[in-house]
């Protein structure tokens, strides 16, 4: 998805809402203080007015996040067996998506991907190339307050078996060719046509963007 392709006023809202949490990590005065405060109440207010978030809402969600604005990393799991991509229903809106989630602080990035796997499907798998890195605000749903990039590793089974989660409700193998619905923008098509062009050329460089 392309810059333009995203609404302006979520790119204005994005971008006042970092000044507003950096602004008040490096703020040396009250006024300082009190400006990026009001900074947040707009982008909140923008949230309001073009989404069907309230604004009080908006604002708790922009006050929970502290410390220097960056990027937020989701990490999902690729696993595909007999040519077929295995994919978990989210029990949030019923629509499937790979296995995956928030990245933890603490641990690597292939520990991550296993743990969510193994958590979200029953497998226990070993992550074995990275597949790519994705701007997951440019993936096909823009409509996310938080830049966050995607990073989708192709993992091979060692063990366990299907099983749903707390937050999942079914595991399943799919046809590359004729997935389930898809929970966007945590899974898109353009996710599962990298994957299938990996599996049949693995030599294939990692993507990125």
């Amino acid at each position: 998805m392309a810059d333009k392709d995203i609404p302006v006023w979520l790119r204005w809202a994005r971008e006042i809402q970092a000044i507003s949490q950096i602004g008040l990590v490096f703020k040396k005065s009250h006024h300082d203080e009190k400006n990026f405060t009001r900074l947040m109440e707009i982008a909140a207010e923008m949230a309001e007015y073009q989404s069907n978030l309230d604004r009080s809402t908006a604002r708790t969600i922009f006050e929970d996040q502290s410390g220097y604005a960056t990027v937020k990393v989701d990490v999902r799991g690729a696993v595909v067996r007999q040519g077929r991509i295995l994919l978990v229903q989210e029990r949030r809106d019923g629509r499937w998506c790979l296995p995956g989630g928030w990245a933890d602080v603490g641990e690597t990035p292939s520990q991550m991907v296993a743990r969510e796997v193994e958590e979200e499907s029953g497998f226990i798998v070993r992550p074995e190339r990275l597949i790519g890195v994705y701007d997951a605000n440019r993936s096909g749903q823009p409509l996310s307050f938080f830049h966050a990039y995607k990073v989708v590793f192709m993992c091979s089974i060692t063990g366990g078996k299907a099983r749903p989660s707390e937050e999942t409700s079914a595991v399943d193998f799919f046809a590359f060719d004729d997935p389930p619905e898809l929970s966007f923008p945590r899974t898109t098509e353009k996710h599962l046509e990298d994957i299938q062009a990996f599996v049949e050329d693995p030599n294939r460089p990692a993507v990125f963007d």
